[in-house]
């Protein structure tokens, strides 16, 4: 019989023989999913035993980690805006980075009650937009993905944080179809050179969707989508955030203000780098 104490060092150790970091806060998720309980119980009995069964389980899991497998598809679900958000290998998975995008939302609307219709485009797991849609107990909002699979997800992420009454989510490219004007809109869309393929963890280029990662030569091949179509379903005083990767805010900003935007802001992460672009039509 093994105890949670030598179920924590023997998984930390093969982890950090496949060159994966924080292996004690992997470890203790692994075995706080085969087990079902929270990482308190870890803590404050690392000598209670372990089945054979449970064993079992966290070997197979932890095989597929050590192949580089994402532990956002092993536990089938990522916190994003302190959220449970179901995810899969065919959506992106959400990163705290992203969440730059939220506490931009609610630094430029600080109306919590405001009656906002918000459009995601390129939603995948839906986290953005259901995020924002949790803050703003008046919004409702749209979500497009060019993805059928990542849009289940989507939908199935909305009824489980209870809002799918307020959500939609339609098979779309970017803007295109779209009649109605919005109010506020979120996208975090591909953005990798395909020069900088090599320079990924296993976890991303190897499991995550690729249309939904690189963006051409310069990786900005959506963003030039993006500029046009946002002319026409943003409102006059309506807000754009959209997620930028690392040294890409003037180039975005550029293509951003060709088409009629204003540059806001560019915010940054906790990292210090700037993640995202806030812009409006010029008046």
């Amino acid at each position: 019989m093994t105890t949670i104490a030598r179920a924590i060092q023997m998984v930390c150790e093969r982890l950090e023989k496949a060159g994966i970091e924080n292996t004690r806060f992997e470890a203790r998720l692994l075995l706080c999913h085969v087990l079902g309980v929270e990482t308190q119980i870890l803590i404050g009995y690392p000598e209670r035993d372990i089945s054979q069964d449970d064993m079992d389980r966290l070997e197979t899991l932890l095989k597929r980690r050590e192949g580089r497998e994402p532990m956002s598809h092993i536990l089938g679900e990522r916190e994003f805006w302190s959220l449970p958000f179901k995810v899969t290998k065919d959506t992106l998975t959400p990163r705290p980075d992203s969440e730059t995008l939220i506490e931009a939302v609610l630094h430029h609307i600080p109306d919590m009650m405001r009656n906002l219709r918000v459009l995601d485009l390129g939603t995948g797991t839906g986290c953005l937009l259901l995020s924002v849609l949790s803050e703003y107990q008046q919004a409702s909002g749209l979500g497009v993905d060019i993805s059928p699979a990542a849009l289940e997800v989507a939908k199935e992420n909305a009824r489980n944080l209870a809002l799918e009454s307020r959500s939609d989510f339609r098979l779309g490219d970017w803007g295109a179809g779209i009649s109605e004007k919005f109010d506020l809109i979120l996208s975090n869309p591909p953005y990798i050179a395909l020069s900088d393929k090599e320079i990924l963890a296993p976890e991303v280029v190897q499991f995550e969707p690729y249309s939904a990662l690189f963006a051409g030569p310069d990786g900005l091949d959506d963003y030039r989508k993006l500029a046009l179509a946002l002319v026409d379903v943003l409102h006059e005083d309506g807000l754009v955030v959209l997620e930028i990767g690392i040294n890409q805010g003037d180039a975005v900003s550029e293509l951003m203000e060709k088409v009629g935007f204003c540059v806001l802001e560019r915010p940054k992460d906790l990292a210090g780098i700037e993640r995202c672009v806030i812009i409006r039509k010029k008046l």
